[in-house]
């Protein structure tokens, strides 16, 4: 007998953007996931996910910058598993992950071949420019993602955590040169840390249609799932909030209950229940974590509005980080 899919009757499948493909509600994250599981589980978690609207997988490379001590083996290990995992390429989405940090010098055609080459792939579904440079070229990264689009390395692209003013710019750029545009935000959203998904310039570009976000580090590297401590290397603490959100977490944790919810369900459902969120993606490192997050889809279903005014209060970085708008160099330096 087939193994029943949970939330089967629940279709939150929303477009990436305007043009975007049509993308599964939750996906995974590889930084500091498959590494952590045994080949059989990685298969196994695939599988799972793929049956129960979980089936989109951000890949990328951490090998350099800030990743360049890790020498990370997450992506060719996700490869390996997808080919055993026996499912067909078009019955998942896949993300790659570009970075600016040593482009041009490593051009983004470069990664992305690296990406597809160690993990076994022939293309992506869309691509994220992320990390951010004093002052990056704008109107060159819009060409060179429009070259890869052209080749068929992807089909859409999008960016993660630009300041604002440099999105419009691409934007623009695109129009100019009737060229493919971003049609997606990676963003930091959670409970805790909204500016970035609710200020006014990312929410009017939400609102009028031109992007839909991606949720990303929702559980603020595991705290507001109840890893109050971690161990692991997480992501960085913008406005130096993290004290107050590990305080927080007590409350949140109860909130949570009163709905029936773990901390990390009520986490991923207070972003999709977010209008503007096409994608919430989280890491998951053990079977019983997927499992218990996929909850979420029905939480956020049936009690997103309740669920989002009940942790209201959470808000934790409003006008974080500080001058976001107004100073784009410390804007850059933060993000």
């Amino acid at each position: 007998m087939s193994e029943k899919p949970i939330n089967s009757t629940i279709n939150l499948h929303r477009s990436l953007g305007p043009n975007g493909p049509i993308i599964p509600p939750l996906g995974l994250g590889s930084w500091n996931t498959w590494d952590r599981m045994s080949p059989d589980e990685a298969v196994a978690m695939i599988q799972k996910a793929v049956k129960n609207n979980a089936g989109l997988f951000d890949v990328g490379s951490y090998s350099s910058g800030p990743h360049v001590d890790e020498q990370s083996s997450t992506d060719a290990l996700f490869g390996k598993a997808f080919r055993q995992s026996g499912i067909a390429r078009d019955d998942v989405t896949i993300f790659g992950k570009v970075w600016l940090w040593d482009w041009p010098r490593h051009t983004f055609r470069e990664q992305a071949e690296h990406i597809l080459q160690r993990a076994g792939l022939d293309r992506f579904d869309a691509i994220v420019v992320g990390a951010y440079p004093a002052s990056p070229d704008v109107a060159s990264i819009v060409v060179k993602m429009n070259e890869l689009i052209a080749d068929g390395v992807t089909q859409a692209w999008g960016i993660s955590n630009w300041i604002p003013t440099d999105v419009h710019k691409a934007l623009e750029v695109a129009e100019e040169l009737g060229l493919t545009p971003p049609v997606f935000a990676q963003l930091k959203y959670s409970i805790a840390r909204r500016s970035m998904g609710e200020g006014k310039n990312y929410s009017d570009l939400f609102r009028n249609g031109t992007l839909t976000m991606q949720a990303s580090d929702s559980f603020e590297g595991g705290i507001l799932a109840g890893k109050l401590n971690p161990e692991r290397r997480i992501g960085l603490d913008d406005g130096g909030i993290r004290e107050q959100i590990v305080a927080a977490y007590p409350e949140i944790e109860r909130i949570a209950a009163s709905f029936d919810a773990t901390p990390a369900q009520a986490a991923i459902a207070f972003c999709l229940a977010y209008q503007p969120t096409s994608n919430v993606l989280f890491g998951a490192s053990r079977m019983d974590q997927l499992e218990s997050n996929l909850g979420a889809i029905k939480l956020a279903t049936e009690k997103g509005p309740e669920l989002r005014e009940a942790l209201e209060q959470f808000w934790l970085d409003r006008g974080v980080p500080a001058g976001w708008l107004d100073d784009p160099q410390t804007a850059r330096v933060s993000w």
